[in-house]
């Protein structure tokens, strides 16, 4: 029942190939729609969002692209999807019926349901699903496949 948006989806699998694939060079985004698949108009707009709300650098010019601006394990789940949250709200407003049941009984149980969902994802770190990406055989190991040999 609870099922994160479209955007919010987009966002969370962008930032975590940006971070798995974080290197010398940033990721651009036409790499990352062609690993994942995800639309372009999805990723530039979302991309774009979370470089305002600090979580992801922009890096302009021909071999530019995209970088995490805070280490992994400093980036949540909960924090993309907040990030995601302010662009879906712009513009829109609260349409639920203003009923006093609606206000006094349910919208309480959801805002301590929202409240606690939000607790676990914050608990989640960027760091944490990469390393589960790796154990799932998702990406090489770091360094996997480097030769430093001169």
């Amino acid at each position: 029942m609870l099922k994160p948006s479209r955007k919010a989806w987009f966002a969370l699998v962008a930032v975590l190939d940006i971070a798995c694939h974080a290197g010398g060079q940033p990721v651009q985004s036409q790499d990352i729609n062609h690993r994942q698949g995800i639309p372009r108009r999805y990723l530039e707009k979302s991309l774009q969002h979370l470089v305002r709300s600090g979580l992801l650098q922009g890096v302009r010019g021909p071999r530019g692209g995209y970088r995490l601006a805070l280490e992994r394990r400093r980036i949540t789940v909960g924090a993309i999807l907040r990030a995601v949250q302010e662009m879906e709200e712009e513009g829109t407003h609260d349409t639920l019926p203003d009923s006093a049941l609606g206000q006094m009984v349910v919208r309480p149980l959801w805002d301590d349901m929202q409240d606690a969902l939000m607790k676990r994802l914050e608990a989640v770190s960027i760091d944490d699903l990469c390393l589960l990406a790796r154990r799932e055989g998702l990406f090489p190991e770091a360094g996997h496949g480097i030769d430093f040999t001169i």
